[in-house]
């Protein structure tokens, strides 16, 4: 069927438009190429072909045509309107040509080297023949259509640089908020948490308080020094450093490297940073350490002890430590009350070559607490006189050991209490051996001899079982538990008054007055008179002595104990007895301590001393006057055993002793030579007691002697009046 003209799918030249591969003629020898529009790929030429008939449509079907894409690349482009060409490329001019017949023209485009024919090549165009309608082509596969990428979306930079600012600004906020919540509320914290690290701490010693006389004279006092310390994380070369030390503090140079030798603190990880050298060094000895300018070495405010007198009661006061510690004597047992509370200053300090105080930083003093001072009840004047009495005595005795004590009526103060040998309180060091520092008074135990008959006749009178006028006979001799005891002046069974005992120290007599008396009896009245048991004087150490219950008595005790053996005492316990003796028969503890004076200025006096009655005063009179036969009698019969005691001027009344000493419960060889006296006997003001141990005996003959230099001062110094209108009694000692 001829074509019709009608045909929408023809165009104006009468193409026609979509047709379909299978409706074209092929042409033989073309391969298989069914349309001159077909796609050769890689270098195949095609040869498109044009005429009034034939043109290409604007658009074409590409379900039919799958490479017509490809051919619009290679054409230049999407084909042209009918009627008209596409600008060709440099190429497809050089490939085009004209033919002379059919006036077609022919675009030849050169994809390959290889050319290849196009259909109806230099042929007429046949004629319109009748085509048969179009059939649709096979159902190809579509393709899914990908939808082209949308290209990537660009940043907006203003929108960055807003968003930078703000994030900037929320980090500086954040920040600034912190710093202001550590510079206001967590600042406490972190400052004490580092505070330790830079503080430095130094001791202020407290001024140790002063022992003074019973007139307010220091015996012992403490004077402004300094103190050397290091800091062991400063010291540069601890060797050269103590070596330069060494001459100026006088202590070994490996003594002082070892104390700067880098350490931390107890408990802790910290290094120390104080540490002291020395303790108590002179002022100008200071000045010249720290003109030295020792890396680490500085000094500070110190304190050290002196003692003005030397040995003045030296072993009544003791020592100190440099570290300002009683050790022996008063200091050690007052040293709570003489120490005081140290001080002490924190501060902050730098670092390295800037370790010094920061102005400004953190610094904190405690103000030190000075001690208390004590008051003794002693004359510095009366103790210095009987120290060098005793002294002078017991020289006279090889090896031997005194003590000296002076007790005042009624008060029972102690005056003065001296002990040979004795040393420098300063200088503690220096003994030959540590038993001269010790208080002979309070802590030699003696076996007290014949100066204990005053009890037993003492306790006989307050008993009734004598009276100043009883008077029997005496043997020469008396057996007690198999042993004998007999009589240094024997009278040969004589009759013998209670003041004849006493001068001539009887044995026997008094012996026989103790069985009349019983063993319960006198053994209460030893407790009553102070034997057995510590004075509590004050002084530290202080032995307390034994007596030998009645329960415990042998055969022999019953000669033993009445006349002071078998019984240990010490030199004041038995002092104190004669005191109360004195004192109308009033048992008054001995004491040291007068007051005490804080360092405001208040003073406190010390507890009232412990107080008894053991005889009455009548009987204590009775005695006091049998006992001034000791120093007086002296006649054809004999001389009483304490004539060398007797004071001129003044009446005294007192006893002598011979007993044995006891060291660490072992008897020591020689004897105790004792004397213990009143003045004035009618109206007693003092009582002196005086001591003197020798190894081979000869103490008897330097204590008398001794107590009458010591009374014969006490009386003067405290202007006492003698006794010259009231002279002692004339006694008769074998009345007849």
């Amino acid at each position: 069927m001829p074509p019709r003209s009608d045909d929408p799918r023809r165009d104006a030249t009468g193409s026609r438009r979509g047709s379909s591969r299978g409706s074209e003629p092929r042409e033989p020898g073309l391969g298989g190429i069914s349309d001159a529009r077909a796609y050769t790929p890689r270098g195949r030429t095609v040869r498109e072909g044009g005429g009034a008939e034939q043109r290409r449509t604007p658009r074409s079907n590409r379900s039919g045509d799958p490479f017509r894409p490809a051919l619009q690349v290679l054409d230049g482009g999407r084909a042209g309107r009918a009627g008209t060409r596409e600008p060709a490329t440099d190429g497809a001019r050089s490939g085009r040509r004209s033919t002379a017949a059919g006036g077609r023209a022919g675009v030849v485009r050169t994809v390959s080297s290889r050319p290849v024919r196009e259909p109806f090549d230099d042929e007429d165009a046949p004629p319109p023949r009748r085509r048969s309608p179009p059939r649709r082509p096979a159902a190809q596969p579509r393709r899914p259509v990908r939808k082209p990428r949308r290209p990537p979306r660009l940043g907006d930079p203003r929108r960055r640089l807003r968003l930078g600012t703000v994030l900037a600004l929320a980090l500086f906020a954040s920040i600034g908020v912190r710093l202001v919540y550590l510079q206001t509320v967590d600042t406490p914290a972190y400052a004490d948490r580092g505070l330790p690290d830079r503080l430095a701490v130094v001791e202020l010693p407290a001024p140790r308080g002063a022992i003074l006389d019973r007139n307010g004279e220091p015996l012992a006092h403490s004077v402004e020094a300094r103190y050397v310390f290091a800091d062991p994380t400063r010291v540069k070369d601890r060797a050269a450093t103590a070596r330069e030390l060494s001459p100026l503090l006088g202590v070994p140079a490996s003594d002082l490297e070892e104390k700067m030798r880098p350490r931390t603190l107890p408990g802790t990880d910290k290094p120390s940073q104080f540490v002291y050298l020395a303790r108590g060094v002179e002022i100008s000895t200071a000045k010249k350490i720290m003109a030295l300018e020792l890396a680490g070495i500085n000094t500070h405010r110190d304190e050290r002890r002196e003692v003005p007198g030397g040995d003045l009661a030296a072993n009544l006061l003791g020592f100190v430590s440099p570290d300002m510690n009683g050790l022996e004597g008063l200091e050690a047992k007052y040293d709570d009350v003489l120490r005081g509370q140290a001080g002490k200053r924190t501060y902050e300090v730098g670092l390295g070559d800037l370790a010094a105080p920061i102005p400004g930083g953190y610094s904190r003093t405690t103000q030190p607490q000075p001690g208390s001072s004590l008051k003794l009840t002693v004359d510095r004047d009366l103790q210095f006189m009987t120290q060098r009495i005793l002294a002078r005595q017991t020289a006279k005795v090889k090896g031997s050991v005194g003590a000296a004590m002076i007790i005042e009526i009624p008060s029972g103060e102690v005056l003065a209490q001296a002990s040979q040998p004795t040393y420098d309180a300063a200088n503690p060091a220096k003994v030959d051996s540590p038993a001269d520092r010790d208080d002979a008074a309070t802590t030699f135990v003696v076996d007290p001899g014949s100066i204990h008959k005053a009890i037993t006749y003492g306790a006989a009178l307050q008993e009734g079982v004598i009276t100043p006028d009883t008077a029997f006979p005496v043997a020469d001799t008396i057996v007690r538990g198999g042993v004998t005891f007999r009589d240094t002046h024997p009278v040969g069974g004589r009759t013998m008054s209670i003041p004849g005992m006493l001068a001539f120290s009887s044995n026997v007599g008094t012996i026989e007055i103790a069985e009349k008396l019983g063993k319960d009896r006198l053994f209460d009245y030893q407790k009553r008179f102070g034997l057995g048991a510590a004075t509590g004087e004050g002084m530290p150490g202080e032995a307390s002595g034994r007596l030998l219950p009645p329960d415990q008595w042998s055969g022999s005790a019953y000669g033993s104990v009445p006349i002071g053996h078998s019984v240990d005492a010490t030199p004041l316990q038995m002092a104190a007895a004669y005191a109360t003796i004195a004192n109308n028969g009033t048992y008054v503890r001995p004491h040291l301590v007068k007051e005490t004076i804080g360092a405001d200025g208040k003073r406190s006096p010390a507890a009232a001393p412990t107080t008894r009655s053991v005889l009455s005063p009548a009987n204590a009179a009775a005695l006091r006057q049998m006992m001034e036969a000791v120093t007086t009698v002296d006649g054809p019969d004999g001389q009483a055993t304490g004539l060398a005691a007797a004071v001129p001027g003044y009446r005294v009344a007192g006893k002598t002793g011979t007993g044995l000493r006891y060291d660490g419960g072992k008897q020591q060889p020689g004897e105790v030579g004792s004397f213990i006296g009143m003045a004035p006997a009618e109206n007693p003001r003092y009582v002196v007691a005086v001591f003197v141990w020798s190894p081979g005996g000869g103490g008897g003959a330097v204590a008398a002697p001794a107590f009458r230099e010591m009374m014969g001062f006490t009386l003067r110094h405290y202007r006492v009046p003698p006794s010259l209108t009231n002279k002692s009694p004339k006694f008769e000692v074998f009345p007849r």
